[in-house]
């Protein structure tokens, strides 16, 4: 992202700092701004009816969420669950910019495009997973995907919210770990999970 771009947004948006754990769009809200993550991670969830979510993609560093651009562009609600996973610092640029935005930064289409594609990738990826991989290569590719999102192999989480993530069972995730951790693949902790 070009200099006068990010001049135009910080103009136009206020930076917030996040704390772990909040969220920053609910299903079903009114999508009223765009976020641009400075620093930290948000991660993107859906849900079904009766209250399972599964991880769509982490926004991170440099990238925004192409579900609030859509939503804000024909202010719709939103249909996904964005949460900060890694404490953030988030550019927020209210929706009545997006498409002037579009129209005077040449370079913002292209930004939002290219996201557009790495997001779809991304679903794609996690359609496959869904459909075609069995658990324990998901719970695998999890631990990575996370791993490389926080920047540590120490990952700050329960069996319970990888479970959730992952739309199982805790004790499916339970299990799972345990059969890694006696394949020295990881060694678990309280609250942790440390990948060797």
């Amino acid at each position: 992202m070009g200099a006068a771009l990010k001049k135009r947004l910080l103009e136009l948006g206020g930076v917030r700092e996040f704390e772990r754990g909040e969220v920053l769009l609910e299903e079903n809200a009114y999508i009223r701004s765009l976020p641009l993550v400075i620093s930290g991670s948000i991660r993107v969830m859906r849900t079904d009816d009766e209250g399972r979510e599964i991880l769509l993609y982490y926004i991170q560093a440099g990238e925004s969420c192409i579900m609030s651009f859509l939503g804000g562009l024909h202010r719709d609600r939103s249909r996904i669950r964005a949460v900060v996973d890694e404490a953030a610092e988030v550019l927020i640029v209210p929706s009545e910019h997006i498409s002037s935005l579009v129209r005077e930064q040449p370079e913002w289409l292209d930004y939002i495009f290219r996201l557009y594609q790495k997001r779809f990738e991304e679903l794609l990826d996690a359609v496959n997973a869904v459909a075609f991989k069995r658990m324990d290569e998901r719970l695998s590719d999890f631990l990575r995907r996370r791993s490389e999102v926080v920047k540590s192999k120490t990952l700050e989480i329960t069996h319970e919210q990888i479970a959730q993530e992952l739309g199982t069972a805790r004790v499916v995730v339970s299990r799972l770990l345990k059969e890694m951790e006696h394949k020295n693949l990881l060694k678990l902790g309280r609250g942790k999970i440390e990948l060797v």
